[in-house]
């Protein structure tokens, strides 16, 4: 999911975008701005979008008998 074309602009991840901060950025045309906002001239730079950690597997109060297929 994180090569997809439909991604929703974020200046986080676009490609005239420089990190200054968690919040804030420096943009080539638009100067300093927030992360989460967005302008017609995005351009989506993959490598920049950090992936949702993955959910963590709750194995407590299962037993071997969850586990078993019949």
């Amino acid at each position: 999911m994180l090569f997809r074309k439909d991604i929703e602009p974020m200046c986080s991840y676009c490609q005239h975008g420089t990190k200054l901060n968690d919040m804030e950025l420096s943009c080539k045309y638009r100067g300093i701005t927030r992360a989460s906002s967005s302008c017609r001239r995005f351009k989506y730079e993959p490598l920049k979008r950090v992936p949702p950690k993955p959910a963590r597997l709750v194995l407590r109060g299962l037993s071997d008998e969850d586990f078993k297929i019949e």
